[in-house]
């Protein structure tokens, strides 16, 4: 059974920092594109940041050079560094994998979800 299980998300004031985890079980996880993806409250899910199976990041215009994206194949976790956070970063954080070949960068579609971490931050 495959299981991606996110953690880290918390309050912090706008300017701070937090760092998701995104633990991953039940499958190949060095086969799997991740993204980080969130939803604040009345508005639809939007893509945060991708990373392909040998590193390659993409990141959405409105977090690029604050979060950074990385993964740990040995410990088969995904992580979300978030510097400088700002009130509108507000939202549920997920996780999600796809099984991909070696050439794709951003998956058209992903086949696992975590169940979401709440970040909140205060300006």
């Amino acid at each position: 059974q495959v299981q991606l299980v996110e953690s880290g998300g918390g309050s912090v004031q706008a300017g701070g920092s937090l760092r998701l985890s995104c633990a991953a079980s039940g499958l190949t996880f060095s086969r799997q594109a991740m993204g980080w993806f969130r939803q604040a409250p009345g508005k639809e899910r939007e893509s945060v940041a991708t990373i392909s199976r040998n590193g390659v990041t993409v990141y959405s215009d409105s977090v690029k050079g604050r979060f950074t994206i990385s993964r740990d194949n040995d410990k088969k976790t995904a992580f979300l560094q978030m510097n400088s956070l700002k009130a509108e970063d507000t939202a549920v954080y997920y996780c999600a994998a796809k099984n991909v070949i070696l050439s794709v960068i951003v998956p058209t579609s992903w086949d696992y979800w975590g169940q979401g971490t709440q970040v909140t931050v205060s300006s």
